[in-house]
């Protein structure tokens, strides 16, 4: 189970947290849940882009992916805003803003990733690019991340993300 599987158990289990849904161009995988994300062709994408209307965006691999301006049905009511972004975006994000919370959710080895991609429905060469870009990914997210979690175990992964947001919503304080 990915970091998409762990951002809903996490979303299930504590109401202060609302996702923000990233947009990107490309199609949708067989199976892949309709509102996964917000699939838009690149005009539309680009017409957004024009807008300032991302709090960040990347091209990957030939597609485009980004997390839009927050701008929920019903304000944020306090909440906190989750967003699920690779590390480019969180780059852009710690760029904008001065103190987001970067927690960078790892796979526990090369294999499991990939079986994670397959299982997902990815090409065989999307797989390779992505495990090909995977070591310096990571090497990055982990100069940036304030935290690492490693996705060896859904729950425990789960449990340990909701500990580090108590913490950091309560420093210093009990949780």
């Amino acid at each position: 189970m990915g970091k998409g599987t762990l951002v809903a158990r996490l979303l299930e289990r504590d109401e202060r947290l609302w996702l923000s849904r990233s947009w990107t161009t490309r199609p949708r995988r067989p199976g892949e849940s309709a509102d996964a994300y917000n699939f838009v062709d690149r005009p539309t994408f680009e017409k957004r882009i024009a807008d300032a209307g991302f709090l960040e965006w990347a091209e990957f691999l030939g597609h485009l992916y980004g997390t839009p301006t927050p701008d929920p049905p019903h304000g944020l009511d306090g909440k906190d805003i989750v967003l699920e972004i690779d590390v480019q975006g969180a780059e852009q994000v710690r760029a904008r803003f001065p103190d987001p919370l970067v927690i960078l959710i790892q796979p526990p080895s090369r294999a499991v990733q990939e079986e994670r991609l397959r299982k997902r429905g990815d090409t065989d060469e999307q797989i390779a690019k992505r495990l090909a870009l995977a070591e310096h990914e990571e090497a990055r997210g982990r100069e940036i991340a304030d935290h690492v979690v490693i996705n060896d175990d859904l729950t425990r992964a789960v449990d340990e993300v909701a500990g580090i947001l108590a913490r950091h919503r309560n420093p210093g304080g009990t949780t």
